[in-house]
């Protein structure tokens, strides 16, 4: 594993896209500093970490794009693969890689943060809080960034997939607040929510006897609730779509609370999407 994150740590600097997204980074949040903060005479530091996050729509992608879809069309893949090391470790050198690049750049905020404190009253515990909230959301954004780009071959591709993900997660709390909570729309979304699943499945598996039954399973699990319980389906859409809001949970860190159900869930969202990049390699190993 430290070797392959040693040979991915040494990519970023031999080729343009550490210092792309170095540079990027850094200027956009020198432009929010200077106008949110410096120009302003603002002290709250918290809500210029707060308003950097939408530059990671466009950085996190820059960071993760290459580092399986450059791997498959340069057909080193295969090399990779057939090394004496475990496709696990694989991921987690390349997922650690991304995340050293990340949580280093981010760390030339500090900078920021000690002008705040020498010239004005810096929230030490909520500017505190906000960093391991971002470090984690981070890790969450490049773990999701690393599953897409594992799945084609064109950097471009794999950045554009990445940013229309981020920004679907960033809106999910803005949609849910225009889609209808009654049981009615609850009970359809669990139905196209089922037909997803059965979707995944066959692309997956092939496997018609899986795929039926599942939906047989599915069938009966909708049908029950709607029997006996049809109050499970009011605000289904809502509860189901508040699963992915990333952001929501990074509230809590910005008021200087250490939320552990909130990291746990930022764990759990990076563990899985490298655990599918895992199943994902995987699969197309022994294809």
């Amino acid at each position: 594993m430290f070797a392959v994150f040693k040979r991915e740590l040494r990519a970023y600097f031999q080729t343009p896209t550490g210092f792309i997204f170095m540079g990027l980074f850094l200027l956009l949040t020198g432009i929010y500093f200077t106008f949110g903060n410096l120009l302003t005479g603002s002290s709250f530091f918290t809500n210029f970490l707060g308003s950097i996050l939408f530059i990671y729509l466009f950085a996190i992608p820059l960071l993760t794009m290459r580092l399986f879809s450059e791997e498959k069309r340069q057909k080193t893949d295969q090399l990779l693969l057939t090394n004496p090391v475990s496709v696990t470790a694989i991921v987690c050198g390349k997922f650690l890689a991304a995340t050293v690049v990340y949580i280093g750049t981010l760390l030339f905020t500090v900078l920021y943060a000690i002008v705040i404190a020498m010239y004005g009253d810096l929230q030490v515990w909520e500017t505190f809080g906000s960093y391991i909230g971002i470090i984690f959301l981070g890790m969450c954004y490049i773990s999701l960034g690393i599953f897409i780009s594992a799945g084609t071959e064109n950097q471009i591709t794999a950045a554009l997939i990445s940013f229309f993900a981020l920004m679907f997660i960033w809106l999910i709390d803005s949609m849910v607040q225009m889609i209808p909570s009654d049981t009615r729309t609850g009970i359809i979304s669990a139905v196209v929510l089922l037909a997803a699943i059965l979707l995944f499945l066959f692309l997956n598996t092939k496997n018609w006897v899986i795929v039926l039954g599942t939906a047989a399973a599915g069938a009966l699990v909708i049908t029950g609730f709607y029997l006996f319980n049809p109050g499970v389906y009011y605000g289904f859409i809502q509860r189901f779509l508040g699963w992915f809001s990333l952001n929501r949970r990074y509230d809590a860190f910005t008021m200087g609370l250490l939320k552990y159900d909130a990291l746990v869930y930022y764990a759990s969202f990076s563990f899985l999407f490298l655990f599918l990049t895992v199943r994902k390699i995987e699969k197309r190993r022994w294809n």
